[in-house]
């Protein structure tokens, strides 16, 4: 075996560069191997057999092998480096192996990837289809370690009956910030976003970040609430305010007392209901309905709603002066689409939940059902996530969900020929594979687009990405 590491300036870290394992018998493929990898910035060893593969494996650790079929022993059917794959994956069944054969066939390839190889490369290869190939196997490999962390992190929370908060992305950086600065405060929050981006999880990890986490969190839907019961279920009742009630009520700032009140859908609440919600902000006192005996009650407010407030309040729908008593801090939070690298952490989250469900024994994620949900546009956000990651963990026969068992609808464009496409539609595609193929990085995609960030800024307004 030979060994090189190749250094490039400026040099990436050493947790950001990729780390690959050449394995093939013909020292030129190595050296051509080797040679591309070095431009790239990518670190490399080579092997020249499999007991070679195997010994560099015990002593060094590597983020995705790339592997020949066939060695001196038998340079035809390939069976050589299938023994050979095996053995890796009983090494380290997650470690991303990409075969590559001059003897190609669609039957072998098949078999290769029955064994639990990522990907197959036929000799001679295409360059860049192969660093596009070595790359996005190693972002997945990554992601995959990161969320296996951050599932241990996460039991750790649930032991402590805390909210599991899972933003790494760094869309969701500025929102961290805030929440760690804001979070020990009393200060009244709003938090924006579509539906489905989690904004009551935002509101609980606010709630046990202050010093009021000992004491309740009530949530109230208020867009749920119709307007005839809104002051006896915010405020309470005595008994024999109206017709049913027939014993007294404590409300839900009284229940919130000393706490934390989320108000979910507060775009919602009806315009002369806003005056009466506005009062208990301003002064912390209230009356029950039905009752002339004021209550003096000590809440933070956390509010949530996917409008435009600040238009609400500009079109005479929502009272200008309870917004700013509402939003002391607004939080926003991005959607799912802008923060992609998130998604394997989050479906790895959900998966155990549901597997554990029903008593499913699923392990994770095919390739291509990974690749499925990084390329899908998810207009419900996180909530749709978790619903696509429950029908699959229901309808799954094996011990991986697939591609087919997320029941995602391709999106616009994605399986229509190149040929029967307008050119809109290929700018289209072409843009949503590269902003799946970097995770989101603007500036990555752009680059490899050929375009400026301001122009791909553009493009994505246009095509709603």
């Amino acid at each position: 075996m030979t060994k090189t590491e190749e250094l490039v300036s400026p040099a990436p870290t050493a947790s950001d560069r990729i780390r690959v394992l050449i394995a093939d018998d013909q020292q030129d493929v190595r050296e051509a191997l080797r040679l591309l990898l070095k431009a790239e910035g990518f670190y490399t060893e080579t092997a020249n057999n499999p007991a070679a593969v195997l010994e560099a494996l015990q002593s060094n650790e590597f983020d995705i092998i790339l592997m020949d079929l066939n060695y001196q022993r038998d340079t035809t059917s390939g069976q050589e480096g299938m023994d050979l794959l095996s053995r890796v994956q009983a090494v380290d069944s997650k470690m991303p192996v990409v075969v590559m054969t001059a003897w190609g066939s669609v039957q072998l390839a098949v078999e290769a990837m029955r064994r639990g190889a990522r990907d197959f490369i036929q000799k001679p290869w295409d360059n860049q289809r192969l660093l596009s190939i070595i790359r996005t196997q190693v972002d997945l490999h990554r992601i995959i370690r990161r969320a296996e962390r951050l599932e241990a992190e996460n039991n750790l929370l649930r032991a402590q009956n805390r909210p599991v908060f899972i933003a790494e992305s760094k869309a969701m950086q500025p929102l961290l910030t805030l929440l760690s600065r804001i979070g020990p405060s009393d200060a009244n929050v709003l938090i924006t976003g579509e539906h489905g981006t989690g904004k009551e999880v935002v509101a609980q990890t606010l709630h046990v970040l202050s010093p009021r986490a000992s004491r309740p969190m009530i949530t109230v839907n208020t867009g749920g609430l119709p307007e005839g019961t809104f002051e006896s279920e915010l405020f309470g009742h005595v008994k024999g305010a109206f017709t049913d009630a027939r014993v007294d009520r404590v409300g839900r700032f009284e229940l919130a007392d000393h706490g934390t009140l989320f108000l979910d859908e507060i775009a919602n609440v009806p315009l002369k209901q806003q005056a009466k919600l506005l009062r208990v902000l301003e002064t912390g006192e209230m009356e029950r309905v039905g009752s002339s005996k004021t209550r003096k009650v000590d809440v933070r407010v956390l509010s949530a709603t996917n409008a435009d407030l600040k238009q609400e309040s500009a079109e005479g729908r929502f009272r200008s002066d309870l917004l700013f008593r509402l939003n002391t801090v607004e939080l926003h939070i991005p959607p799912l689409r802008e923060r992609r690298e998130d998604i394997p952490l989050l479906a790895a989250h959900f998966l155990k939940i549901y597997a554990e469900r029903y008593r499913k024994h699923i392990s994770g994620f095919e390739t291509a059902a990974m690749q499925r949900m990084l390329e899908h546009l998810w207009p419900g956000n996180v909530r749709e996530l978790d619903h696509a990651v429950e029908r699959a963990v229901l309808i799954s026969m094996g011990e991986q969900i697939q591609a087919s068992d997320l029941g995602l609808e391709t999106d616009k464009g994605s399986s229509a020929k190149i040929e029967d496409m307008s050119l809109e539609e290929v700018e289209y595609l072409l843009i949503k594979k590269a902003l799946a193929r970097h995770s989101g990085n603007i500036s990555h995609a752009a680059e490899a687009l050929g375009l400026s960030r301001s122009a791909l800024y553009r493009r994505m307004e246009k095509y709603g990405l």
